[in-house]
């Protein structure tokens, strides 16, 4: 009776035993072939989209590097075409010049008395004139005229009578502008008249 009772004990253990042994094998080889189907589908999912997001990385990288070469090359290009646009208008004022140039080696060359080389130097002068010109580099004009801080520079202040008080009484170096824009300022001297 002990026997059959531990027999019926083991048989019940034994089948109890069994079913914990198989339920977990089971569910254990199901858990693995389901995780190992799982791991591997997961793994080529997340693998196949690495290799997506590495390939499109790759690709945005190329044509990144791409755009930046593209983009130093015309910088480059853009600043030799302004370079040889400044040397060529430069090359033009020069040659505009050269005829003053000449003239005044032709001046000194020549023996002759003083007015004919006065005269030969008024010449050379209204060449020279015309030539800024022709460049838009015109004189400003300013004895005479009130006082302008954007074009004169005073160098002195006169006391006169002869004049309104702040007008440009003499002019010591002319001034001139290229087109709207001031070269140089003229050196002036400014009338101050206490009575006007």
């Amino acid at each position: 009776m002990f026997m059959g009772k531990a027999n019926g004990r083991t048989e019940v253990e034994k089948s109890t035993l069994d079913l914990e042994h198989e339920l977990p094998a089971a569910s254990g080889d199901g858990d693995e072939s389901a995780t190992g189907a799982g791991a591997s589908g997961e793994a080529s999912g997340p693998e196949s989209e690495l290799q997506k997001v590495k390939a499109e990385r790759d690709s945005l990288l190329d044509r990144l590097s791409r755009a930046q070469a593209e983009f130093e090359n015309a910088r480059r290009r853009a600043g030799k075409e302004q370079q040889e646009f400044r040397d060529y208008a430069t090359a033009d004022a020069i040659k505009s010049l050269l005829p003053v140039v000449d003239s005044l080696e032709r001046a000194l060359q020549a023996k002759s008395d003083a007015d004919e080389f006065r005269s030969g130097v008024e010449l050379i002068y209204k060449q020279l004139q015309a030539a800024l010109s022709r460049l838009s580099v015109n004189a400003i004009i300013s004895k005479g005229e009130p006082f302008d801080p954007r074009y004169h520079e005073a160098i002195e202040m006169v006391e006169t009578t002869d004049a309104p008080d702040h007008q440009v009484v003499e002019e010591l170096q002319r001034g001139y502008k290229f087109k709207d824009r001031l070269l140089r300022p003229a050196m002036v001297k400014v009338a101050r008249n206490p009575g006007k």
